[in-house]
């Protein structure tokens, strides 16, 4: 039987760094759609 542990191990890290980059993103594109509604409600009030 042909050993592929270090592959199963390889393919979760790929799928977690794949997962915390994809986290990050929507973190980032979070916090710029709220300081473009600050911005915009400021652009309101004037």
């Amino acid at each position: 039987m042909a050993e592929t542990t270090n592959y199963l191990i390889l393919g979760y890290a790929v799928i977690f760094i794949v997962m915390g980059l994809h986290v990050y993103s929507l973190i980032s594109r979070a916090k710029r759609v709220r300081d473009d509604l600050a911005l915009l409600e400021e652009m309101d009030k004037e």
